[in-house]
């Protein structure tokens, strides 16, 4: 086994572009870090390995729809909060705001992705697309996938047999990842994101996703601002 497809769609998603601070506007079509995303939801072991997502297909055409969402903004639950201790209506009513989205409706994506070993696994990488893939054939995850925004549930399955859209367009520059491949383990919370963007474009619905390391990858060493 050389590499993994997945097939994933949803009623509404959002892959919102970094360059907008306050509306929620998406991309046409799903970015490279949200797919590896959605891998690494349904099988993730970071200490031995990461996703490097190859390829998508966008199965179904690019429709957008425009509505406004309540979001609650600058508060969190405290890790002490327990079950028995009530959420007070009028504290989030001090926190919530209503923001316009443009997001995608009804959307449908083959993925296909490599693992990519940690230097220090020393294991056979076939036993890591086994698992994978007994994960997938079971609908087996270790968080419900989403499509960029938690309520917008993702659905796996095994590929189909459909054709991608056949058209083409060139997508920009168009968020790579927000984090350092090359480090393994769980982020921390005050941690710095790492981003990197690349030229995405897209061919009779197929778009073909340079490896981490390629020299078409914008790395912020490369002069684009880790902010």
């Amino acid at each position: 086994m050389k590499s993994i497809t997945v097939e994933v769609w949803g009623d509404f998603a959002c892959f919102s572009r970094p360059e907008n601070k306050v509306e929620r506007f998406t991309y046409p079509v799903i970015t490279p870090s949200a797919a590896r995303g959605i891998l690494a939801s349904i099988y993730s072991k970071p200490s031995h390995f990461y996703w490097q997502v190859k390829k998508i297909e966008v199965l179904k055409p690019i429709q957008f729809i425009s509505f406004k969402r309540n979001e609650v903004i600058n508060s969190k639950i405290k890790a002490s909060t327990t079950l028995s201790a009530p959420i007070l209506v009028e504290e989030t009513e001090k926190h919530r705001t209503q923001r316009q989205s443009v997001v995608l409706k009804d959307v449908r994506y083959r993925i296909t992705a490599e693992i990519i070993k940690r230097k220090d696994y020393t294991e056979r990488i076939d036993s890591l697309y086994n698992q994978a893939q007994r994960r997938i054939d079971h609908g087996k995850c270790f968080c419900q996938p989403s499509l960029g925004l938690r309520e917008f549930v993702c659905y796996f399955d095994n590929p189909s047999k459909l054709e991608p859209i056949n058209e083409s367009m060139d997508l920009g520059l168009m968020l790579y990842d927000v984090f350092d491949l090359d480090l393994p383990g769980v982020v921390k919370e005050k941690e710095l994101p790492y981003i990197t963007l690349f030229n995405a474009k897209m061919e009779n619905g197929i778009i073909n996703v340079p490896d981490f390391h390629d020299e078409s990858v914008l790395h912020p060493e490369k002069g684009v601002n880790n902010a």
